[in-house]
């Protein structure tokens, strides 16, 4: 009998911490982003200048935990998370965890999008989601096959999600994504009329 292998596969984690006993910390979230947003002068002129459609703390702050103990609260999750992670897709670590290397804030403007990219000298990537109004940017992955594909036909609407040359996942308030990092990704055009907020980082081997 014939049979078809699957390899190479590209793994996209998704874990929902917006229900119960979570809902707080979100809530809480969403309001120190605001905060240090409306705080952050160096981010607003950053922001500014390399117009970007919004506020992201991305080139003026490193030290999120140490402003507001709910972003501590958050990398404790996130560890744990990012953990499951790695033995999920085997990584070997040699009795070595993944560590945090950046956090950041976005808060993106009605109509405003981030371009395609990915994230360089990182091991783990993701985003955990604070505030996603109705309409809000979903977040588009792109197989990391698609320049090698030359001839190649393109994917019935109806394609399982494994054959799937784009991926487009719509996060609500409390998921949080991860993927590696040289998946490349972008953030589609913020259809709602509010902010999204979202908190992005990266993880590195120590």
């Amino acid at each position: 009998m014939p049979r078809i292998e699957h390899h190479f596969v590209t793994s996209i984690y998704r874990e929902e911490f917006g229900q119960r006993e979570r809902k707080g910390l979100v809530a809480e979230l969403a309001r120190a982003c605001r905060d240090i947003a409306a705080e952050d002068r160096a981010g607003q002129a950053w922001s500014a200048a390399k117009a970007y459609p919004g506020y992201t703390s991305y080139a003026s702050l490193n030290d999120l935990p140490d402003r507001n103990p709910v972003f501590a609260d958050l990398v404790g999750m996130l560890d744990t998370s990012v953990s499951r992670f790695a033995k999920a897709v085997d990584f070997e670590l040699s009795g070595r965890a993944l560590e945090l290397d950046s956090l950041w804030i976005n808060v993106l403007e009605p109509d405003g999008y981030h371009s395609a990219h990915i994230h360089p000298h990182s091991v783990v990537s993701g985003t955990f989601y604070v505030a996603v109004p109705k309409g809000a940017s979903a977040i588009k992955f792109e197989d990391p096959r698609l320049p090698l594909m030359m001839a190649a036909p393109a994917r019935k609407q109806t394609a399982r999600s494994a054959n799937e040359t784009f991926a487009t996942i719509s996060p609500e308030p409390g998921t949080l994504l991860l993927w590696e990092s040289w998946l490349r990704h972008e953030v589609l055009v913020n259809r709602a009329k509010a902010e999204r907020i979202s908190i992005s980082f990266n993880y590195r081997l120590p």
